[in-house]
C-alpha cells in the first residue's frame, strides 16, 4: 500500500467529497475513486458511503482514518526533514481564510512567495472564521490568516497586518458628497454588513454603539463580494475593509468616506497549531507573510476623489431598487456552492 494512497482516502474523508480530494493531490477524480476502490478491495469491506452532503466513512473506513491519519503526519514530517536537511522548499501548504482577506490581502504575498519558492504548492481554502480555528486543531489545514484573532490555548497568533475601515455608499448618496462622515451622523442610516457571528460585523457594530448609533440592517451576507454588490445597488451603506473596495472606488460604482473621528482598524494575523512542527514552505510562507515589503492601500481621500470623478458610470438609485431580488438569489446561490464545495 502506498502512503499516497491513504492520503488520499483521508483527504476524501476529511473533506467528504472526491472531486476536493482530487483537486488537492493534483489526480482526476477517477484515480481518486480507483485509489479507494484498491483499499476497498484489499481489505474486502466497504469503506464509503454516500450520503447527501457528500461521502462519508463506513464503520470501517472510519478505522482505517483513525490510523492512516496518524501514519500520513509522520511520513510528511519524514518528508519536510529530509528536504530540509537537503535546504530544499518544497511540498504543499493548505492555508485557510475568509474572502476579504484571501481575495484582497494576501495575492501580493503568494505572488512573492510563488517567485520566490516555485516548488510549492499553495492551497487556499475561503472558509468561516470558526471554521479556521477547527480546521487548524483538526489538522485539516497548516495555516489560517484571520482578521481579530482570538486567543486560544491551541492555537500560536502571529500579527500581520492592520486594515483601514472605511464606510462606502453609493455614487449618488448624499453622503457621497463627502469625503468624511462622522459616525454619530449615521444614525437612522440603513446598513448592509457581515452575518452577525463575523468577528468583523461585530467590531463595526462596537464603533457604531460607541458613538450612539444602533444600525439598522437590511441585508446581512456572509462575504464580502456580495456586500459590495448590495450597497452598489442602494440597499444601504456598509463598514468595510479599505482594501477590499479599491476597485470599485477607482471605477465609480462606490464612494469610500473616512470617519471624522479618526481611523479605525481590522487586526489580522496568521494562526497555527501550537506544537505542530513546521514545515520548511510553511515557515517560508510565514517568513514572506510578515517580512515582504508589500504596500498598504491607498489612502480613502485619494480613492474617493477618483470615484467621486467616475460617479456618471453609476446607476440611478430608482434603477438600482429593481435589483435586491437577484442580489438575494446570488447569494443563496453562492453559498450554495461554497457549500457543495465544502
Amino acid at each position: 500500500m502506498h502512503i499516497e494512497t491513504l492520503k488520499v482516502f483521508c483527504d476524501v474523508i476529511e473533506s467528504g467529497s472526491v472531486s476536493y480530494a482530487a483537486s488537492q493531490n493534483f489526480v482526476t477524480q477517477s484515480a481518486v475513486s480507483q485509489q479507494i476502490r484498491s483499499l476497498e478491495e484489499k481489505y474486502e469491506c466497504r469503506l464509503l458511503e454516500r450520503a447527501r452532503a457528500g461521502v462519508k466513512p463506513t464503520a470501517a473506513g472510519q478505522l482505517l482514518y483513525n490510523s492512516s491519519k496518524e501514519i500520513v503526519r509522520r511520513f510528511m514530517e519524514l518528508e519536510n526533514r529530509l528536504r530540509e536537511i537537503g535546504s530544499v522548499v518544497a511540498g504543499s501548504i493548505r492555508v485557510g481564510t475568509v474572502y476579504s482577506v484571501g481575495l484582497h490581502e494576501l495575492p501580493p504575498y503568494l505572488t512573492e512567495f510563488l517567485r520566490t519558492y516555485p516548488q510549492v504548492n499553495v492551497h487556499l481554502e475561503y472558509l468561516r472564521s470558526n471554521k479556521i480555528y477547527e480546521d487548524l486543531v483538526d489538522g485539516k489545514i497548516d495555516l489560517g490568516v484571520v482578521a481579530y484573532p482570538a486567543k486560544r490555548s491551541q492555537i500560536v497568533t502571529i500579527a500581520f497586518r492592520h486594515d483601514q475601515l472605511v464606510l462606502v455608499v453609493p455614487p449618488d448618496d448624499p453622503l457621497a458628497k463627502h469625503s468624511k462622515v462622522s459616525v454619530s451622523d449615521l444614525a437612522g442610516q440603513k446598513f448592509v454588513g457581515y452575518e452577525r457571528d463575523i468577528a468583523t460585523r461585530k467590531a463595526s457594530d462596537r464603533i457604531l454603539r460607541e458613538y450612539g448609533v444602533k444600525p439598522q440592517y437590511t441585508m446581512e451576507f456572509d462575504n464580502i463580494e456580495t456586500i459590495k454588490r448590495a450597497v452598489e445597488i442602494g440597499q444601504g451603506v456598509a463598514i468595510v475593509p479599505l482594501s477590499t473596495v479599491e476597485h470599485e472606488t477607482t471605477r465609480g460604482s462606490l464612494k469610500m468616506l473616512g470617519f471624522v473621528e479618526g481611523t479605525f482598524t481590522r487586526p489580522l494575523a496568521i494562526i497555527y497549531k501550537r506544537g505542530r512542527e513546521l514545515s520548511p514552505a510553511v515557515s517560508k510562507f510565514i517568513e514572506v507573510l510578515t517580512t515582504a515589503k508589500i504596500p498598504s492601500p491607498g489612502t480613502g481621500t485619494e480613492k474617493a476623489d477618483r470615484g467621486d470623478s467616475n460617479s456618471s458610470r453609476g446607476e440611478s438609485r430608482a434603477e438600482r431598487a429593481e435589483k435586491p431580488e437577484r442580489l438575494e438569489k446570488t447569494a443563496r446561490a453562492e453559498k450554495a456552492e461554497r457549500a457543495e464545495r465544502a
